[in-house]
């Protein structure tokens, strides 16, 4: 693919503009309210560590709890109503907060409910999102599509972790989350406003089957598969380490390292900004030595800053803190980008709902874990104690793809080869003739 097409994709293609401004401006809120409530509980709750990694927990919880039947359910139907659903939830959720706190309302508790319920809707909203992308683009725009959306959601997160401290300053951290639900509501016009139409699901005998079947078959196909088990087991572990010190990374910079909460976002966005750089990249260094080394370079080369995390005091050695968080999220974000774009062409598309539910299960499933990890390590040890054994759990992870076939492999299957899964005859992909 040339190069004036990768970068023209935006401009000739109508739905995936929509789709991308929708979830660019999700992602921009979302990175407000990462700020926004734990400033709030700490600022205006005065809530303990424990309650701020409960918090930053009970938005993950339900991948836990609803991810693997959501992700069977988005099967059978059309995503794109999944979505609109979701979004307009999202919107009437969020603005709740600032309403209760106007009203005397506002507590802990009603913090944990909201970050509950929009968690749940961001199961269906994610999921929904994951298996309708690939039936806007054709399989070779994918690729770029995914870039597009990873680097854009990386801006809007800087945008967005930036911005929470501003308007925190400003207006107060609880009116804040007007702005995430305003983000909602323009996500919900920009994919209402997408022209295609899905077609209603074909009732084949995979989709008359219980729905506990079809999640089983989610996590065989999982489980089964050398490339999808590693990737998966990986991401849980990493999972679990990144949001083992990010849950905490608030309370350590304004109690430990003494930074004001208003310069807190600032600084968190300026660590967030290798995203961008990760996503810029991805691609190309993916072509130059391949897929598979690209991800091992990324997820392992890249992670190993994150111990420069917890070494971060006042003055010059914030800088500490945004070296190590820049190069954590530029290997995130660009370990995302190849994994987005091997899954969506290696998975068949009527399974793709369930795959991204049976690894989010698990790779998401981690998060409340971590968050609940580290709001523990917080009040069992100091925070710079805890931030230490958090982190250094992030480069540890990457260990599961270096002992694996990604570690062995030039490239990422991508060639499809009939093979009996789940019972039954559907794709393989093996890997492409570059990579043997």
């Amino acid at each position: 693919m040339s190069h004036e097409i990768r970068v023209s994709l935006l401009r000739r293609h109508r739905d995936f503009r929509l789709l991308w401004c929708g979830e660019t401006t999700g992602k921009f809120g979302a990175s407000v309210t990462a700020v926004a409530m734990p400033l709030i509980a700490v600022s205006t709750l005065h809530a303990s560590t424990w309650e701020v990694g409960l918090l930053s927990a009970s938005a993950w919880l339900p991948w836990l709890v609803v991810g693997l039947p959501v992700g069977a359910w988005v099967d059978r139907v059309r995503r794109r109503p999944v979505m609109l659903t979701a979004a307009a939830v999202s919107f009437l959720l969020f603005s709740v907060v600032p309403v209760a706190a106007r009203t005397g309302h506002l507590n802990v508790g009603l913090l944990v409910v909201v970050a509950l319920l929009t968690g749940t809707a961001a199961v269906f909203f994610q999921t929904a999102y994951t298996a309708y992308l690939p039936g806007i683009l054709a399989p070779e725009d994918q690729p770029e599509g995914n870039a597009k959306l990873h680097g854009s959601a990386s801006a809007a997160q800087i945008a967005g972790l930036g911005s929470a401290g501003l308007i925190g300053q400003t207006v107060g951290a609880v009116n804040a989350m007007f702005a995430n639900a305003a983000t909602f509501l323009l996500s919900l016009f920009c994919v209402a406003s997408i022209r295609k139409r899905e077609p209603y699901p074909e009732r084949t005998a995979v989709r008359s089957t219980a729905l506990l079947d079809e999640v089983n078959e989610g996590l065989r196909l999982v489980a089964r598969d050398p490339w999808l088990r590693t990737m998966t087991l990986f991401g849980a572990a990493s999972n679990l380490a990144l949001m083992g010190y990010q849950s905490i990374q608030v309370v350590f910079l304004v109690h430990t390292v003494g930074l004001a909460p208003g310069a807190v976002g600032g600084l968190i966005a300026a660590a967030s900004a290798g995203g961008i750089a990760g996503a810029f990249i991805a691609r190309r260094v993916a072509d130059r030595i391949g897929t598979a080394r690209a991800t091992l370079l990324f997820e392992l080369g890249f992670a190993i800053f994150a111990l420069l995390i917890p070494a971060a005091s006042a003055g010059a050695g914030l800088l500490l803190f945004a070296t190590g968080g820049f190069c954590v999220s530029a290997g995130v974000v660009a370990g995302n980008v190849i994994k987005a774009s091997f899954q969506q062409r290696y998975c068949p598309p009527e399974f793709l709902g369930r795959l991204t539910a049976s690894t989010a299960f698990l790779n998401y499933g981690t998060i409340p874990l971590g968050a609940l990890l580290g709001g523990w390590l917080g009040t069992v040890f100091d925070l710079r104690t805890a931030m230490w054994i958090t982190t250094a759990g992030v480069p540890l992870a990457a260990f599961i793809l270096l002992f694996s076939p990604i570690g062995r492999s030039r490239d990422l299957p991508m060639v499809p080869r009939p093979r009996s899964v789940l019972g039954q005859t559907h794709p393989r992909l093996e890997p492409s003739p570059r990579s043997r």
